[in-house]
């Protein structure tokens, strides 16, 4: 399923094949997590995860049917609730592949809200280029004449940095810009 999401997102950045130096960037290495977020008996005073972008290719997130995350709608900068759907998945892209593609495709801010009433778990997969990989706009989109706004960054460098950081929304991306 990875492999062909990432084709076709591929094929929009001129990619022609995943072959294997796109395949280490774009999928070189994958990390599940078990997220488990008890009842908070005061959601309104905390916030189960602050806002942030992955800083993934992809995230491949299972949620249960709880609820609470929301993402940031990129045309009216509003908090919008991503409301379960049973055997489905959702799908959001990364810091990584906002670079790789020299922003043509936009990482997504989310968050999650503590819940009052339920427990709460989600396990999300997250697709990343090896640590080793360097990161910055792919040759394929700049081919023709685009100007590079991210410079390149040894992945490893660019989540190190992102750890560093307390979750401030989508600002950790701008450690790439040029």
């Amino acid at each position: 399923m990875v492999r062909k999401l990432l084709e076709y997102l591929g094929k929009n950045l001129n990619v022609k094949e995943l072959d294997e130096t796109k395949e280490s960037l774009f999928m070189g290495s994958i990390r599940v997590n078990l997220n488990y977020y008890p009842i908070c008996p005061n959601p309104d005073l905390t916030v189960g995860v602050g806002r942030h972008s992955d800083v993934s290719c992809l995230t491949i997130l299972l949620q249960d049917q709880i609820g609470g995350l929301h993402v940031r709608s990129l045309s009216s900068g509003n908090w919008v609730h991503v409301p379960p759907v049973p055997g489905s998945f959702v799908i959001n892209i990364g810091d990584a592949m906002q670079i790789l593609s020299n922003g043509r495709y936009k990482s997504v801010e989310h968050r999650v809200l503590a819940n009052g009433s339920n427990n709460r778990i989600s396990v999300p997969i997250f697709v990343n280029p090896k640590p080793e990989s360097v990161i910055g706009p792919l040759p394929e989109v700049t081919a023709n004449g685009e100007e590079p706004i991210y410079r390149d960054v040894v992945y490893s460098d660019y989540v190190r940095y992102f750890f560093k950081k307390a979750h401030d929304g989508k600002k950790t991306v701008d450690f790439a810009k040029i």
